[in-house]
């Protein structure tokens, strides 16, 4: 699989690097996407003078057809499926409506689904995505092994991209955020704010997002010369209450890390509100960062320091490989390696950190 920062290439009437979508030919033209779709596919019944409007519409702007437009054209129904561990969770509400929206720019409609992090119920979800003839699946696996056999299956009757998380040894295209990076950046942050030794709180190892930000955690903390006692990894589930219970086990031990470095947000909020009832100073005493961003981090008390995902180029990116994946398919080439494109993400700092320590200047002599 290979690995590649995504661009935000455009073209078109705009100019090089200004790519026209079918939303702005609908706007131009007056009517809407699923309209322009079904003219510029010639599927669909539409007068001469929708037509007209359309294709005259798509020639001022510099309209071309490009893999998307393929996928539409050789598609059966324009719809998507989705499936996701958990719809209560706000990172992937926020995710889903931002492939939604991704979706919507090129007429395609969303069906989703809620796996409630079960992989029994995530293969089921699956098939019948598959049964309704859906033109292809974006998937969060909810499982990092339990959640292969399924992901493949479906993959080979459909076009599949893996979103977020994923599982290894399948043979799909991924799009994500770059964990290790987040943890660099999340303790790099943290130790120039003054940290010395630091815990993780996360969900148990069962996939691939707590995998990978634990193993950056580690690695990071390591060469940052941290301390991480092996009592401070403690590892749930991505809630409140479990944020809670961590903080609860560490005031009962002899010493506290100086940072508390959390899987997700919800677990950071949970840190936060416990170490308030605990009577730790946050980030007086204890510096704690979340993972996410989602619209409660910055409604925390402390605000919360956290990573965002950019999950808007994470679903157009997801919406590109499944449309490309579409058009080969429907061409009936073979398709080349399967892409894993991992993004940067940023650390939005904000209450719940330290500043960096003012660094002393050099006294002239």
């Amino acid at each position: 699989m290979r690995s590649t920062e995504a661009g935000n290439g455009r073209q078109g009437a705009g100019g090089p690097g200004n790519r026209v979508t079918i939303a702005e030919v609908a706007e131009r033209a007056g009517v809407s996407t699923a309209t322009v779709s079904r003219v510029l596919s010639g599927r669909g019944q539409t007068s001469a003078e929708m037509q007209r409007r359309v294709r005259r519409a798509a020639d001022e702007l510099g309209y071309r057809v490009n893999s998307i437009a393929r996928a539409l054209r050789n598609s059966r129904t324009d719809t998507v499926g989705m499936v996701v561990p958990s719809i209560t969770n706000p990172f992937f509400t926020s995710l889903v409506e931002s492939v939604e929206h991704a979706l919507g720019r090129e007429g395609k409609e969303l069906f989703l689904c809620d796996a409630q992090s079960d992989p029994e119920v995530e293969a089921r979800r699956l098939a019948s995505l598959v049964a309704r003839n859906v033109d292809g699946i974006i998937v969060s696996p909810s499982h990092g092994t339990a959640s292969g056999a399924a992901v493949q299956e479906t993959a080979d009757r459909l076009p599949l991209v893996q979103l977020d998380r994923f599982v290894g040894g399948t043979d799909t295209d991924w799009v994500g955020v770059d964990d290790i990076a987040a943890m660099r950046q999340v303790i790099d942050h943290l130790h120039d704010g003054g940290a010395r030794s630091a815990a993780f709180v996360g969900s148990q190892l069962t996939n691939s997002s707590t995998e990978q930000r634990l193993a950056g955690f580690r690695r990071r903390a390591a060469e940052r010369d941290l301390t991480v006692l092996e009592d401070w990894v403690l590892l749930g589930d991505y809630t409140v209450e479990f944020g809670e219970a961590a903080v609860a086990r560490l005031a009962r031990m002899d010493a506290l890390p100086d940072a508390i470095v959390c899987a997700d947000d919800l677990i950071a909020l949970g840190v936060t509100r416990a170490c308030r009832a605990h009577g730790i100073d946050v980030p007086g005493r204890v510096q704690v960062t979340g993972f996410d961003n989602i619209e409660f981090a910055r409604l925390g008390e402390p605000a919360l320091t956290t990573v965002d995902q950019p999950r808007d180029r994470i679903a157009t990116e997801a919406v590109r490989l499944l449309a490309a994946a579409a058009s080969a398919a429907a061409d009936g080439g073979e398709r080349g390696p399967c892409a894993h494109i991992a993004l940067i993400p940023s650390l939005v700092v904000r209450d719940s950190t330290r500043a960096p320590a003012p660094r002393e200047r050099p006294t002239d002599h």
